[in-house]
């Protein structure tokens, strides 16, 4: 099931951020712990009442030098483009600002869900200041403090109930779903239309033609395959072009509906930090990857011209170093005969399972060939591991102190279950499980 996505919008220095790390559940920072990940993290996924949701954080929108009104309405609008419920942050210190009072305009127009919420509200003495709010016309305003963590229960309440019901498409289990995310212009509804034979996708070269993801049902080889085409930029104009970073959350959607995800770089721009930001969604969700290489035709090259492309790749996208990469002409259709048959390996690699005997001779192997670690004079014990389930591939690593199992011992175990296993295009999961 598709995910509700939830944007948080409201004048600068209300504790939005605070908030969005509220409900995420921790501190999202700028840089990411896994390489070759950057983050200027402005979304993240909340869970409430065992309902799952995507969440908006305004304030991390980036729109360069417009005047300060002009940021605020333009981060208000995107985010009401992109939500399905908005929850609307004032402050009780503050009252009513003239500012407030513009983006409550802004939000009446959008005719979705809005609920509002009054920060800064840390004690009870506080709460008869929360009656002016009324006058933004929301109904009932939701005395918060973000700084405490307190009533965002009740607006969460109130946000959960105002969520679409949605039915999604289902498709045979046999069906592989891949979709193709990357920037706007990469050649994502070009790729598309070459696969499929026809123009089914609207093509342009402007950036951001593709106005919602697009599902077209696919029948290869006695393969069936549904393409799904990441909504690109819905409209027009300088508030996207300067917010490139929301070409992630219109990935989101469609990622969350694959089996395999297609990252779709430009090769006559290169790789940009986007193109990293979009990729580390989908290893977040722990979808199968290929890197798609289109508009390789365009681009003069010799016998090392290739190679050279790849080891960028490699150098930037450290944390996909499982995942295949693929030269492909969406305008001549060279080597696009060779994707389905990557996908489907992917597939394959994302629903594998492994023997348990199997797998634990492979790890007793690995621990004789390299001992496990000491700290403290403690070392790290192996008892057993098992697989726990498939896409991806998580395997569950019985150990006497989990604390004992660091990054860099978890990363050899994972590359000696990748060499024994094929495990090509997909992430694995390793869960250290104190053995009882």
């Amino acid at each position: 099931m598709t995910m509700p996505i939830v944007a948080i919008v409201g004048r600068p220095n209300v504790g939005k951020s605070t908030i969005f790390n509220r409900i995420v559940g921790e501190r999202i920072s700028i840089v990411e712990d896994v390489p070759g990940v950057t983050r200027d993290r402005i979304y993240g996924v909340g869970e409430w009442l065992n309902q799952s949701f995507n969440i908006i954080d305004t304030g991390g929108i980036d729109i360069g030098d417009e005047p300060f009104l002009e940021q605020i309405r333009q981060q208000a609008e995107i985010a009401i483009d992109e939500a399905d419920v908005i929850i609307f942050i004032t402050s009780g210190r503050d009252g009513v600002t003239a500012t407030d009072e513009e983006v409550a305009k802004i939000l009446f127009r959008s005719k979705k869900p809005v609920v509002l919420a009054v920060n800064k509200v840390d004690n009870p003495e506080m709460r008869e200041q929360v009656y002016e709010f009324y006058s933004l016309g929301f109904g009932e305003p939701y005395p918060i403090s973000g700084a405490h963590g307190l009533g965002l229960g009740d607006v969460l309440d109130e946000v959960i109930k105002n969520f679409p019901k949605k039915e999604d498409i289902t498709y045979d289990d046999d069906t592989i779903k891949f979709s193709l995310i990357g920037r706007p212009n990469v050649g994502k509804s070009s790729l598309v239309n070459a696969i499929l034979g026809e123009e089914r996708v609207i093509v342009s070269d402007i950036a951001g033609t593709t106005r919602d993801a697009i599902d077209s049902p696919y029948t290869y080889d006695g393969n069936e395959y549904v393409i799904i085409d990441t909504a690109g930029m819905r409209k027009r104009g300088k508030v996207y072009e300067k917010t490139e970073k929301y070409s992630v959350l219109r990935a989101m959607r469609a990622i969350e509906r694959s089996d395999v995800v297609l990252v779709v770089i430009n090769a006559e721009e290169g790789i940009i930090e986007q193109d990293k930001k979009i990729a580390g969604y989908a290893h977040e969700a722990g979808r199968g990857v290929i890197i798609v290489v289109n508009k390789w035709d365009a681009i003069e090259k010799d016998e090392k011209t290739m190679n050279e492309f790849e080891k960028k790749i490699r150098n930037e996208f450290l944390f996909l170093d499982y995942a295949p990469i693929c030269f492909v002409s969406a305008k001549t259709k060279k080597r696009l005969h060779t994707l389905l048959p990557l996908i489907d390996k992917v597939s394959e690699s994302q629903n594998m399972r492994v023997q348990t005997n199997v797998l634990n001779d492979v790890i007793m192997d690995a621990v004789a060939m390299n001992p496990t670690p000491t700290d403290k004079g403690r070392r790290l014990k192996i008892y057993y591991c098992t697989q726990a389930s498939i896409k991806p591939p998580t395997f569950i690593l019985f150990v006497n102190e989990p604390e004992l199992l660091h990054f860099s011992y978890e990363r050899f175990i994972e590359n000696r279950i990748r060499d024994a296993f094929d495990f090509m295009g997909t992430p694995i999961k390793i869960i250290p499980r104190a053995r009882k």
